[in-house]
């Protein structure tokens, strides 16, 4: 079903939305933007640029020649075979809107929200049967042009199809799609993205070490090692011939032990000032700097994804 899929509609434009829309229009989908904003047409054409160059082989004036903006949301969605949906964190807000896209929308179309934690029950509670059928999550990683990852996270009522062509979907642009196997507010890299920070933001507080220090030994040692291997094939590998077993029973207790005195810090307004004047000073801020380390981050990953792609095809 999904190998046929030929036009989609990106309801919101904000970062996670044209980013969408630049990797749905590389790889020659039709890509209908609708969005509320008045600057939509100036914010496509400013945000295209940049967006290509994160995509290899990708050419801003294809991009844009496969991109049709309004700002009507039903003529949007009209014929599609795919939304996905983009606007604010707010239950209420994407229900509604769920609603309106279910009565304009083809009744066959998939219905998928970029919720970093929103889970598809919640949103489809007071849709009718069969449009709750067809909605799920499809969670990228900002941003989605460049990091693979996508995870598809069904609600209870979503239709196991609807579910396959959706993985079919993302995995035919180049996408990781993971589904996942249970509803979890904030899914999977969220969470795990969460925990990290609090321990993070922790350490910094405390004073152990500076902002850019701590991101010096995130690359310098798990950014590096969880590119090639997750955390349990990493245990599992350093536990020697005797594997995670060896492992757990060598470094287990004292794993547990840590646990306990990991930081709980509270993000007060002198705690935010003090991690944002740290990260500031290191790596700027405004537009400028926005632009030069977005531009930096990008390369960066797509280089680290041609080389994974690279070994395991040869």
């Amino acid at each position: 079903m999904s190998s046929q899929w030929t036009k989609v509609a990106v309801v919101g434009a904000g970062t996670i939305g044209l980013s969408w829309a630049a990797l749905f229009a590389a790889n020659g989908l039709e890509v209908r933007i609708t969005d509320p904003r008045e600057d939509l047409t100036d914010a496509v054409r400013a945000a295209m640029p940049a967006l290509a160059a994160s995509i290899p082989g990708a050419d801003v004036d294809d991009l844009l020649g496969r991109i049709h903006l309004t700002g009507d949301l039903a003529e949007a969605v009209a014929g599609v075979d795919l939304v996905q949906e983009n606007g604010p964190e707010r239950l209420e807000f994407k229900q509604q809107l769920f609603a309106e896209i279910a009565r304009h929308a083809p009744e066959n179309a998939v219905l998928t929200s970029s919720s970093s934690g929103i889970i598809a029950t919640a949103i489809a509670a007071e849709l009718p049967g069969p449009v709750a059928a067809r909605l799920l999550i499809a969670h990228p990683f900002n941003p989605p042009q460049v990091v693979p990852l996508v995870e598809i996270v069904p609600g209870e009522r979503t239709a196991e199809p609807v579910v396959e062509a959706a993985v079919e979907f993302y995995r035919a642009l180049g996408k990781t799609p993971v589904r996942l196997r249970k509803e979890i507010p904030g899914f999977v890299a969220n969470r795990l993205q969460s925990a990290i920070m609090q321990e993070s933001i922790s350490l910094v507080q405390q004073g152990v070490v500076r902002v850019d220090e701590l991101d010096t030994v995130m690359k310098a040692s798990l950014g590096g090692r969880y590119a090639t291997v997750g955390p349990f094939e990493s245990f599992h590998l350093g536990g020697g011939p005797g594997g995670i077993r060896h492992m757990m029973a060598h470094l287990g207790v004292g794993m547990a032990e840590r646990w306990k005195d990991l930081g709980h810090p509270q993000l007060t307004e002198d705690s935010i000032a003090a991690i944002s004047g740290q990260t500031e000073a290191t790596y700027g801020s405004g537009p400028a700097a926005y632009e030069e380390r977005s531009e930096l981050r990008d390369r960066k990953q797509n280089a680290i994804n041609a080389a994974l792609h690279d070994i395991e095809q040869s």
